[in-house]
Order: structure tokens, then C-alpha cells, then sequence
């Protein structure tokens, strides 16, 4: 019996602790919610949180607060994602998997945010990674020769010369490369329940974790975007240099790999030499994908423009 009255006890201590926060505090004035019209005597409104209205509300120094506190608390996160998932591949896709919203900076926003640095870092640098001018098209990619015809036919169709064409095209082109970037994201999430059918994820996951390697991979390539820039700083030719491009692709395709083993092992498991084995089928899609979003990027371009 006496045991019976502890846990009686403890039980009602427990639900007392959860309606604590809706309680009325001692002496508490009560107030109007401003956004559900309720008279509430609680710190917070129990039913959509809000807060009283207070002086430093109204008030710059107030405004400053909440501004800073904003800041740092995005920030926190923010760094605390980057550096996951930089350190630590598969964390940020297993947690969201796992429920864990809290801590991390979703996969979207994280996407868009290494999205925004990665344009900034081109337009410092003046560089392009996946896009690339009307000459490049018609001069330097597998496929110039299609190119060369299709811009040809649409000329002749918009009764305009190259000489006009070109400024117009090389504007849109970076313009429509950076909205459209997340469309790398679909293909390569088509191959992992392909790849990974075993290990039983949603397709939400695979998605996720689409979202994360791009991410990383923005991120990437800012620092070969730095790198070539260093170089042209001290005299070479940057990306310009074809054993530049072809050091710095082999790098991006070797980090790749290694980020989607170790990734890959952390979601959705298996032993070394399968894994390893997908990762050889995996990193090779991954550039064929760029390349192929730069031909889609030209197509767009060419036919809105």
C-alpha cells in the first residue's frame, strides 16, 4: 500500500508539473491574446503562444533585441548544420529522418542558403561552374555541334544576329541557372531507393538526403571557385587552364565519393564492398548530372530568350 501511495504520489506531481505553464501565476494581471482575442492569466497563451505586449516592445532597444536574438539563434543552427554536415555525412539526413527538427537548420533552407553563397562566390570571382556562355555552348561542351545548329535555327527564327543574341542569352543564363539549381536534385534522388531498396527508407528520405549531398556539394564547389581564383591571383589562368579544371574535377569527383560512402553507410547501411560498389556507380552520376543540367540550362535559356 505504501508503495502504491508513492507512485500515486509521483503521478499526480508529474501532471501537476504539466499544467503548471497554464496556470494562473500568483498575482498575474490578465491580458488580451492579440491573436485569439482570449483573456488569458498565463505568461503565454496557451493556445497559440503568444506573449503580452510589454514597453520594449515598442521600443528600438527593443527592436534591436529581438533582432540580435533572431540572428544569433539562426546562426547558431546554421553553423551547427554546415558543420555536421561537413564532418559528419548522413548526420543532418538521419536526424531529419529520426524526427530531430530542432537542432539543425532544415534540408530546404540549408539548400537555398548554400545556394545564395555559392552564387555570391561566382559573382566575386567571376567564374561559372554550371553554367556557361553562349561560346562555351557552341564551341567547348560535348554537345557544340547540336548547339551550334539550334542556336543557328533559332536566330533565323527571331530574325537576329549572334552579336545581339549572345549579351541577351549570357544574362539569362546565370539568371536561370541559379533559380532552377535544384533541378540536379531530382534525378539523383530517383537512383537512391534503386540503389538502397533494402534498407526500407520513405522516399521523403531519399530526398532529404539528395538535398544534403547538394548542399555539400555547393558548398565544394566555393572552394575550388576560391582556389582558381588564388590562381589567377598569382598570374595562372584558373579555371580558364584546362589542368586547373581537370585537377579540380578529379578533386570534386574523389570528395564526392568519399561523402557518399560515409553518408550512405550512416542512413542506409551495408557492408564496405556493396557500398563501395554503388559509390563507384553513385559519384560518376553525380557529374553526369551537372553536365546534364548544364544542357538543360542551355535549352531553357535558348528557347525564353
Amino acid at each position: 500500500m505504501a508503495m502504491r501511495r508513492k507512485v500515486v504520489h509521483r503521478a499526480n506531481r508529474s501532471k501537476a508539473s504539466l499544467q503548471r505553464g497554464r496556470e494562473p501565476l500568483a498575482g498575474a494581471m490578465p491580458w488580451t491574446c492579440p491573436t485569439c482575442h482570449n483573456e488569458v492569466l498565463t505568461p503565454f497563451c496557451p493556445t497559440c503562444g503568444e506573449r503580452p505586449l510589454n514597453e520594449d516592445d515598442l521600443k528600438l532597444r527593443g527592436l534591436f533585441r529581438q533582432f540580435f536574438h533572431a540572428l544569433s539563434s539562426i546562426d547558431s543552427r546554421l553553423i551547427r548544420s554546415f558543420r555536421n554536415l561537413v564532418r559528419r555525412p548522413g548526420l543532418l539526413t538521419l536526424a531529419y529522418v529520426q524526427g530531430q527538427r530542432m537542432p539543425y537548420t532544415g534540408p530546404i533552407p540549408l539548400f537555398l542558403v548554400a545556394n545564395v553563397i555559392f552564387f555570391a562566390m561566382q559573382s566575386l570571382t567571376n567564374t561559372n561552374i554550371v553554367s556557361s556562355q553562349l561560346d562555351s555552348h557552341l564551341y567547348n561542351q560535348d554537345w557544340s555541334i547540336l548547339a551550334q545548329r539550334l542556336v543557328s535555327n533559332h536566330l533565323e527564327t527571331m530574325h537576329m544576329t549572334m552579336e545581339s543574341y549572345a549579351p541577351i542569352f549570357n544574362e539569362a543564363v546565370v539568371t536561370n541557372a541559379k533559380s532552377l539549381i535544384i533541378l540536379m536534385v531530382a534525378p539523383f534522388t530517383l537512383l537512391l531507393p534503386v540503389m538502397f531498396f533494402r534498407a526500407r527508407r520513405p522516399f521523403v528520405a531519399h530526398i532529404v538526403f539528395s538535398l544534403h549531398l547538394y548542399t555539400f556539394l555547393l558548398l565544394l564547389f566555393c572552394v575550388c571557385i576560391t582556389i582558381a581564383a588564388v590562381d589567377v591571383l598569382f598570374g595562372g589562368a584558373g579555371l580558364n587552364s584546362a589542368p586547373m579544371d581537370n585537377v579540380l574535377s578529379l578533386l570534386n569527383l574523389a570528395a564526392c565519393a568519399v561523402y557518399l560512402y560515409i553518408a550512405t553507410g550512416r542512413v542506409y547501411g551495408g557492408n564496405g564492398i556493396m557500398r563501395a560498389i554503388k559509390i563507384a556507380i553513385l559519384a560518376p552520376a553525380v557529374a553526369t548530372i551537372l553536365l546534364g543540367y548544364r544542357f538543360v540550362i542551355f535549352l531553357i535559356t535558348l528557347y525564353s530568350t
